[in-house]
């Protein structure tokens, strides 16, 4: 019962801050991705899922999709300011796929990348969602949705 009973409190704590705090904030702009590999990188996320290149500032490197991107770090890229420990492979990412998850499903069968776990329902955070899970070169496990 002591799992219960934590789960009530972390409950009422939960509620009691969401009426104290509005939300602050609306989206997130960009998620930097560590890589090992920059080429193996570059290559899946153009290849497999669509994304583009983008090249800005002083040899930085992005990966674009809709709104967002990724800042891609490289092996010996030194940023200003970055996480205490950056490592590749350590992002569980999760896409709403902008075509029907079969077609994805087809997609990914065409590139050989293999899928580790779906299709399954899982909730997402709008809405419930219809995944597969796949792992980018890194070892990143990378989700990729539609609404059930």
């Amino acid at each position: 019962m002591q799992i219960g009973a934590r789960a009530c409190e972390d409950s009422r704590l939960t509620t009691h801050y969401s009426r104290i705090f509005k939300n602050m904030i609306k989206t997130f702009d960009h998620v930097v991705l560590t890589t090992g590999d920059l080429h193996r990188c570059l290559d899946f996320y153009t290849r497999v899922l669509s994304m583009k290149v983008e090249h800005y500032g002083k040899d930085r490197i992005a990966l674009r999709f809709g709104d967002h991107k990724f800042n891609v770090h490289p092996p010996g890229f030194e940023a200003g300011i970055k996480a205490r420990q950056p490592t590749p492979g350590s992002l569980d990412l999760c896409f709403l796929a902008d075509r029907p998850l079969d077609e994805v499903i087809a997609h990914l069968k065409r590139e050989q990348v293999p899928i580790e776990e779906g299709p399954v329902v899982r909730t997402g955070a709008r809405f419930p969602i219809r995944s597969v899970y796949i792992r980018d070169p890194d070892g990143n496990l990378v989700e990729i949705s539609e609404k059930a």
